[in-house]
């Protein structure tokens, strides 16, 4: 190697980053044996800054654009200066670019249900989750805060802590809001921005910040989902009746699709629920119930049974007669006010106009003709 080239090297060095990865937040300039060398050119980009370290010492920081490192009240050493150690410059320096650019969609929820209490259901859990955004905004007390000696430096390695620090803000500011579970949908912009100043005076104390913080959902345990999902289906159905009709034809569509061997009979029940369901709501019209005074009239209540006797003659039973027949047999003289008589419980044979019943028979017989 010509020695104006090897000298060539010594001189002249070109420092700059780009990245294309999306998630590395600092990335140190790789230079053999950590030397700057004297009339170096340092590039910061838009989006950038350059920390500059030397021996372990955090220097200066750097702001986009150009700089030649060649003042000298800059703590850099040429290796020229050093002959007696080889070209090899004792005192070591290092530059470590910091990506000053959001870093976006990234995602935070809530591990463990967050329990509160709720004004209208009293001690309940929720979830939550959402996305936010992050940048550095103090370079150099992120690098000596978070990132340390650390040459490549990924979203990955500090995002889980930012998750801890937004469900722990979360979780207070949610607990001691008092907003109803019912209206925190409606006021998840708000929650946001309570998070949002609540977490900023932490990250600050790493030289980040929080530019946007977004709360995506709020959710209740199934259980709680599901019961008020059937106080939805109640309002909808607008009344006990019309919620039973509504229950019940969710019960025939759930036997209909039962596919076990009983499938004959929950088909032939909920037909038969079905019939009555439909029958029901005949009666009550397209719109509920009919008032009070459109109410069909009660039935009348079921006829008396009526009695059939057993007539005792000579010694011999016949019937039974119904009371109608009785009646003619009074006009034909084939029963008499002695005749013996007999109806399902009554206690023994008595007399016919001894039964209160039969004893009218004889009070509407004609009198006897004139003259007989």
């Amino acid at each position: 190697m010509p020695i104006f080239d090897f000298l060539s090297g010594q001189f002249i060095d070109v420092i700059h980053w780009t990245d294309d990865t999306r998630d590395t937040m600092v990335w140190r300039f790789e230079r053999e044996g950590h030397e700057i060398k004297y009339g170096a050119k340092l590039t910061v980009r838009e989006g950038q800054a350059a920390v500059f370290v030397h021996e372990g010492q955090l220097a200066d920081v750097f702001t986009p654009g150009l700089y030649m490192l060649e003042t000298n009240n800059m703590p850099v050493m040429t290796s020229l200066q050093h002959w007696d150690h080889g070209f090899r410059s004792p005192f070591k320096s290092e530059i470590y670019f910091i990506a000053t650019t959001r870093f976006t969609n990234l995602k935070w929820g809530t591990k463990n249900p967050i329990m509160l209490r709720d004004p209208e259901f009293g001690p309940t859990r929720i979830r939550a989750y959402g996305t936010y955004t992050v940048r550095v905004s103090e370079p150099a007390k992120f690098l000596s805060e978070i990132v340390g000696t650390d040459g490549e430096f990924t979203m990955d390695e500090i995002s889980y802590q930012i998750r801890n620090i937004i469900v722990q803000a979360f979780s207070r500011i949610i607990a001691g809001s008092g907003i109803p579970v019912l209206d925190m949908a409606a006021n998840t912009r708000d929650l946001g921005k309570l998070v949002a100043g609540e977490i900023t005076g932490i990250v600050a104390e790493y030289g980040l910040e929080i530019p946007e913080f977004y709360i995506e959902n709020i959710s209740l345990p199934p259980t709680v989902e599901a019961a008020l999902d059937k106080r939805t289906s109640m309002g909808i159905a607008g009344d006990l009746s019309r919620f039973t009709q509504y229950s019940t034809a969710e019960a025939m569509t759930a036997a209909a699709k039962n596919p076990s061997g009983g499938g004959g009979i929950g088909a032939g029940l909920g037909m038969g629920m079905g019939m009555a369901m439909a029958q029901q709501m005949a009666d009550q019209g397209p719109w509920g119930a009919r008032p009070a005074q459109e109410q069909a009239p009660a039935a009348p209540p079921p006829p008396p049974v009526e009695h059939v006797w057993h007539i005792a003659e000579g010694g011999q039973t016949h019937g039974p007669y119904s009371k109608a027949r009785l009646g003619r047999m009074v006009t034909e003289g084939g029963l008499t006010r002695d005749t013996l008589v007999w109806t399902a419980g009554q206690d023994g044979w008595k007399r016919a106009e001894d039964v209160a019943e039969l004893a009218q028979l004889f009070t509407v017989m004609p009198p006897p003709p004139p003259g007989a």
